[in-house]
């Protein structure tokens, strides 16, 4: 499960870094080379296919990342009590769970 969500964040990085190497800040980018400013239809599409891509893909890093902290968190509270559990079963009966002082023997 963490691989995947690790992959996917890394595979959605790597397109974000492209559809944003895409775009021009001053209005350019891919659209631009697309045609003059007459052919509206084309360039606005193409505008809105590229934003809509970066929101989409930081969107998708973001969900992702959040529920691969939440799957890890969830495993090392399981894993904490498991070993927990193991602690209190391997403990003798006979002793005590305070902090490891004991009295000392009569006659000592």
């Amino acid at each position: 499960m963490e691989i995947l969500f690790s992959s996917l964040i890394i595979l959605a990085s790597i397109l974000l870094i492209l559809v944003v190497y895409i775009q021009n800040p001053k209005g350019g980018g891919l659209s631009s080379d697309f045609g003059a400013a007459q052919q509206i239809g084309g360039v606005q599409k193409t505008n809105d296919f590229i934003d809509k891509a970066t929101w989409s893909l930081a969107g998708i890093i973001m969900v992702s990342s959040i529920v691969l902290t939440l799957n890890t968190k969830k495993q090392n509270t399981a894993v904490q009590k498991q070993q927990q559990q193991e602690q209190e079963q391997g403990q003798p009966q006979g002793q005590p769970q305070g902090n490891g002082q004991q009295a000392p023997a009569p006659g000592n």
